[in-house]
């Protein structure tokens, strides 16, 4: 496989488990050096990190909440210190916006601290670390969101952690047009269900699984590679014409 990332940096939040860590290692795959961030799981980045430079490739982990803007500052510090240490330099290419969290709560259990944690961390924090990062991201450079299949598919049970993916699809049409000027794209990915230890609990009975591969035309359960290698061809040349993007990947779920 050519190495489309070759002399480029990543930073992928929330590159421990899940999606993340599958898009960490693809990245480093291409060829990018990439900084795994985790928010409390260090032996879970730690692992990614070790199996990046088991297949040949360059990362380290830096870890920090991003519950808080003191967070993302915490992560920006981190990260400016360990580049410096490899490259010389604060700049880098490619910025994914992974991490996230949801939540069991339906829309009349939802509390206003749930409210307000769900948007200080999918919302809030992607907004901030962007800001803050403008000067140290390069032109040409790439940044790509993971917002959800929600954003289309009605599931009104989860309706707060929907309306904040629905204002991560407005921040990357917006920034799009901002950062334009830069040659910088912005594109969001849009996962339906996916096979991570987050969804294991009820997706690895008979009924979740056959629930969960009913719901794609595909008939199946998408993988952390499924999305992994859409941000990939994202954070690559060949996508350079491709901006201001909602892609789903759910597998053509509910169409």
């Amino acid at each position: 496989m050519s190495k489309n990332l070759v002399g480029k940096v990543a930073l992928v939040t929330g590159g421990s488990r899940g999606i993340g860590r599958g898009i960490a290692l693809r990245l480093a795959k291409e060829g990018a050096l990439v900084a795994v961030h985790y928010g409390s799981r260090f032996a879970a980045a730690e692992e990614v990190v070790n199996q990046i430079k088991t297949d040949g490739g360059e990362a380290f982990a830096i870890g920090a909440p991003l519950n808080t803007l003191d967070g993302v500052e915490q992560l920006l510090q981190s990260f400016d210190q360990e580049l410096l240490q490899r490259t010389d330099s604060k700049q880098f290419d490619i910025l994914v916006n992974n991490a996230g969290i949801g939540t069991a709560e339906t829309f009349e259990e939802t509390t206003e601290e749930m409210f307000d944690q769900l948007f200080a961390v999918n919302v809030k924090a992607p907004f901030f670390l962007v800001q803050k990062s403008l000067t140290r991201l390069r032109d040409g450079g790439r940044i790509v969101n993971i917002s959800s299949g929600v954003t289309r598919i009605a599931y009104p049970h989860i309706m707060a952690y929907n309306l904040t993916k629905g204002a991560i699809n407005t921040f990357t049409l917006n920034l799009a047009q901002l950062l334009g000027p830069r040659n910088i794209t912005a594109n969001a990915v849009l996962p339906g269900i996916v096979d991570t230890d987050v969804n294991a609990a009820w997706l690895h009975t008979p009924e979740g699984q056959q629930h969960a591969s009913e719901m794609s035309a595909l008939g199946r359960i998408g993988e952390p590679e499924d999305i992994a290698d859409i941000v990939s061809f994202l954070a690559s040349n060949d996508a350079r014409w491709i901006t201001g993007q909602m892609i789903d990947a759910t597998g053509g779920a509910h169409l």
